[in-house]
């Protein structure tokens, strides 16, 4: 999971410099702010839930050897927000973010996505909101390794018959940058171009919310910034939804609100942490199971 946090709490408090406390983090050098679109005041109405969980509990094994991976959770997604979620391993934050996807079914309690209620819903109903509704981004990219980036990115939308708006895949395109690469293979692509694929996939259909399960996990540093920084930029500009779980408190501190499980349970609910805020948290619950962020131009192994 990378660098304890203890280790990375105590470089840090060897550094005199002052904590940012926006949570906002640079954009990567050299990197042009895109041009702003009106979709956001056209699509969006902030201050709403896109979704929500209601006393929900997820349990797995019976009896004696049940397991309980949500703990009577209720939460809230706001509408134009980046919400994180982190915990230790087996805190339940995976679990929580299939729930709300319809990924899983929770053993109890409602889970609701736009107001439709995802807990109720058969897998003809929930196929049909996930292709709608619900955009997803995953740690291993999950592109169709014959197709191009273009075939990929526009394939959900081909899928569900809809028409494809070419500004925008042209604005998307451009803002991740994936003008030159269109015609690429994901073998031709670096780990950082194909989680931008997916990202720009994930945007294309304009959802209502953006799951994003370790986005960075498999990234290097650089890329890392790049995939968060067009993930910020979706949220900011356009009034994208994405709750992004993750282990990185790096990661977490691009977030516009930072949630922390534990044993199936959201024990902190932080708005605009920087990266030091989120440390020392995990710091005081006296857990080290995050990833402390890698060093500049440092790769993941």
């Amino acid at each position: 999971m990378g660098r304890h946090t203890a280790q990375a709490v105590q470089a840090r408090r060897g550094h005199d410099g002052k904590a940012d406390n926006t949570g906002n983090a640079a954009r990567p050098a050299g990197s042009a702010r895109p041009v702003r679109q009106t979709r956001k005041s056209q699509t969006t109405r902030d201050g709403e839930a896109v979704a929500r969980a209601v006393d929900l509990v997820k349990t797995y094994g019976a009896k004696d050897t049940a397991v309980v991976a949500l703990d009577h959770v209720n939460v809230e997604f706001m509408r134009g927000q980046m919400t994180a979620i982190m915990g230790p391993s087996g805190s339940g934050k995976s679990t929580l973010m299939h729930c709300m996807a319809g990924l899983d079914a929770p053993t109890s309690g409602k889970v609701f996505v736009e107001g439709l209620e995802v807990s109720a819903m058969g897998q003809r109903q929930l196929t049909k909101l996930r292709r709608e509704q619900i955009g997803f981004i995953f740690q291993s990219f999950n592109l169709v390794p014959t197709l191009s980036a273009e075939e990929n990115i526009l394939l959900p939308l081909q899928i569900a018959g809809k028409p494809i708006d070419r500004a925008w895949f042209d604005h998307v395109v451009h803002v991740v940058g994936l003008e030159k690469r269109l015609t690429h293979r994901p073998s031709q692509l670096s780990g950082g171009q194909q989680q931008r694929v997916a990202c720009a996939r994930a945007l294309m259909a304009r959802p209502s919310v953006i799951f994003a399960d370790e986005p960075t996990g498999n990234l290097d540093s650089r890329s890392s910034r790049e995939v968060l920084s067009f993930l910020k930029t979706s949220v900011h500009d356009y009034g994208q939804t994405i709750v992004m779980v993750t282990h990185d408190p790096r990661a977490a501190s691009y977030a516009d609100r930072v949630l922390v499980l534990a044993d199936g349970r959201i024990v902190n609910d932080m708005s605009h942490p920087s990266y030091e805020q989120i440390l020392d948290v995990f710091a005081s619950e006296g857990t080290d199971d995050t990833d402390g962020g890698t060093a500049e131009g440092e790769e993941r192994a």
